[in-house]
């Protein structure tokens, strides 16, 4: 069981960090109102995680300590759901209605498309 928490903690640990600083890296050049890191970053994630599932699935060659340190671990660390949750309601406090259907809308949408894209790459 410590094992595997470690395991976790090492991939989520390596999400955070890289989410950490491609969220630096894009604000850098950009800075309008939309919360492109966040959405950019989700939608990879979302590709990332369809990958592993799908390669998973395809080769059979991904065990549990792996799952646990690229999905769980690296994947949850990397993804930034809560953030995005934040952000939203961030949108609604300042009355920004249309920027707020817009990111969740489009969030949604290319998340699931990028979940199956990944998917679809593993299977070629």
């Amino acid at each position: 069981m410590i094992y595997n928490i470690f395991l976790v903690g090492l991939g989520g640990s390596l999400g955070s960090i890289i989410r950490y600083l491609l969220s630096l890296y894009i604000q850098k050049y950009y800075g309008g109102i939309f919360p492109l890191a966040t959405f950019l970053i989700n939608c990879s994630g979302c590709i990332v995680i369809g990958l592993f599932l799908g390669l998973s699935e395809r080769f059979n060659f991904i065990n549990n300590e792996i799952k646990l340190l690229l999905i769980t671990g690296f994947c949850g660390g990397y993804t930034t759901f809560s953030t995005f949750s934040a952000e939203n309601l961030q949108l609604y406090q300042n009355h920004q209605f249309f920027t707020l259907a817009l990111y969740i809308g489009i969030s949604i949408f290319i998340g699931i498309l990028g979940v199956w894209i990944g998917n679809f790459i593993s299977k070629i």
